[in-house]
């Protein structure tokens, strides 16, 4: 009821935020060939049916709208009239039909004096072809600049979107004294379920999803814990706190979509909220796995010498992953906009490499030290939880080389219908090896015979000592009479008292 209460409390604040699906503030033209263009946002669009009377204002209605659009130059150049300055909207399959060329000569966008002398269009203006499928598209309209006029105003336009596909709006003027200037005002797109774009859309459902999935999840855990209080271990604590981050995480996002989709506002305070509950979700996961690699809580009291280090690391990870998650969904509106900088990314591929590298080398280790001290119980826990550490590994290496295959013959976006399944199958991922792990740790009656036992002999020293340094000096050899003397004092009774403990253990499961 609590988190209820919060994140209503998130919605209503976020709704203060001044923002649109795209606004434009001092956005800049950039040179692309003998054009200037400003990228004004692409969005995947369902289509709506066709309506004779079609208003913005209906529900079902797919549209995009351009709203107090300015264009605004120098006060040094405004002492003549200018060329056009147009607003280009097409469908992606369509883009061909932007620009053309005189003579097979060097394509281009704006109307070129070549181009004009062969009468196929006047000078200054968006060279376009009719759509095959539509003969209305592309939409071309735009505004001229009178003599001493600083600003000219695109008419209030609303357009109907009856194919679906992925739609882009450009701004775009031939000018060369309009170099310096600046597009203000927003547009707003809108599919016939909400505001939210195409390939965000099939996002909101599969997080309501996943928030009834963690919850399913928490039920059967938080019942073990509460049925076997006495027998939690300090590990199950840590399960514990990865499944409350991973429903807070889910249902946040789903907020953040769902108020994004309700309001045509992306929910800033929603969305650092999700992005933070994510990012530690995936920093506690990522060092309890290496915890439990490391034998703690099993094999050793404490991490020993390593704490710091495993600390470290996780923080490290944690602003890694926050400042990459920041960049790629705060204010994004736009279906283009998901896409992090590379140097955003390789920190996080790198840390998650050196994480992989760390777990492993630390259960080979917690192998050897199971198996000379024969303690057959834990070893087969621990060589399930391997087995499914490696097959998420092994699924996850495939699942990255089908993504780069899907982004090299999807440059641009015309499946973004499927999109939504890349970062979706990571969720999954993620959640079905916590679902492996609470089964393998899931508190039960017997939940101590998986905790560190002192009778065994070990301790953190001795176990960070034995497998994680190498001898340099070769010892020198010890005389006979104090190998027997060592032999007649070395502790066998521990020994045995614990394998015939660990049989016990083994009748009783």
């Amino acid at each position: 009821m609590l988190l209820n209460l919060l994140l209503l409390l998130l919605c209503l604040t976020s709704s203060l935020v001044q923002a649109s699906v795209h606004e434009y503030q001092n956005g800049r033209f950039m040179t692309k060939g003998n054009a200037f263009v400003f990228h004004g946002g692409s969005e995947g669009i369902y289509s709506s049916s066709p309506s004779d009377n079609f208003t913005s204002d209906s529900d079902s209605v797919s549209f995009i709208r351009f709203e107090k659009i300015k264009f605004l130059r120098p006060k040094e150049v405004s002492n003549r009239s200018s060329l056009p300055i147009h607003a280009v909207v097409f469908e992606v399959e369509d883009r061909e039909n932007i620009g053309g060329s005189a003579y097979g000569g060097q394509r281009a966008v704006c109307c070129s004096s070549d181009l004009a002398k062969l009468g196929v269009c006047s000078h200054g203006d968006i060279i376009h072809h009719p759509s095959i499928k539509d003969s209305s598209w592309p939409q071309v309209f735009g505004v001229s600049l009178s003599e001493n006029e600083l600003f000219g105003t695109l008419p209030t336009r609303s357009i109907q979107i009856t194919r679906t596909g992925m739609y882009n709006v450009y701004f775009i003027h031939c000018d060369p004294d309009l170099k310096d200037l600046v597009v203000e005002g927003k547009t707003i797109w809108k599919n016939p379920s909400g505001y939210l774009p195409g390939r965000m859309a099939p996002l909101m459902y599969f997080y309501g999803f996943m928030s009834l999935a963690f919850v399913l999840l928490g039920i059967f855990w938080f019942s073990q814990c509460a049925r076997f209080w006495r027998e939690v271990l300090p590990l199950q604590n840590c399960l514990t706190l990865v499944i409350t981050l991973g429903m807070c995480e889910m249902a946040v996002w789903y907020f953040d979509y769902a108020e994004f989709n309700e309001t045509g506002v992306r929910p800033t305070v929603i969305t650092i909220w999700a992005v933070t509950f994510g990012a530690i979700k995936r920093t506690s996961a990522r060092v309890i796995i290496l915890m439990v690699s490391m034998g703690y809580g099993v094999v050793r009291p404490t991490l020993g010498g390593f704490t710091s280090k495993v600390i470290m690391l996780g923080v490290t990870f944690f602003v890694a992953s926050e400042i990459l998650e920041l960049m790629e969904n705060v204010g994004a509106v736009s279906d283009f906009s998901g896409k992090a900088r590379l140097f955003f990314v390789l920190p996080v591929a790198i840390l998650d490499a050196f994480f992989i590298i760390w777990i492993f080398k630390s259960l080979s280790a917690t192998f050897k030290k199971l198996q000379t001290r024969r303690l057959l119980v834990k070893l087969d826990i621990y060589r399930k939880f391997t087995n499914a550490l490696a097959v998420a590994i092994l699924v996850s290496v495939g699942w990255i080389c089908y993504e780069l295959y899907f982004k090299s013959k999807d440059v641009y976006n015309e499946h973004w219908q499927n999109a939504w399944i890349i970062p979706a199958f990571w969720q999954l991922l993620s959640f079905s090896l916590l679902a492996v792990i609470c089964s393998l740790w899931a508190p039960s009656s017997n939940s101590t015979r998986y905790a560190f036992s002192g009778s065994s002999g070990d301790t953190s020293g001795e176990f960070e000592k034995d497998d994680y340094t190498l001898t340099l000096i070769k010892p020198s050899p010890i005389p006979s009479h104090e190998v027997k003397n060592l032999s007649e004092t070395r502790p066998l009774q521990a020994d045995k008292e614990e394998s015939e403990k660990d049989l016990e253990e083994d009748k009783r499961e």
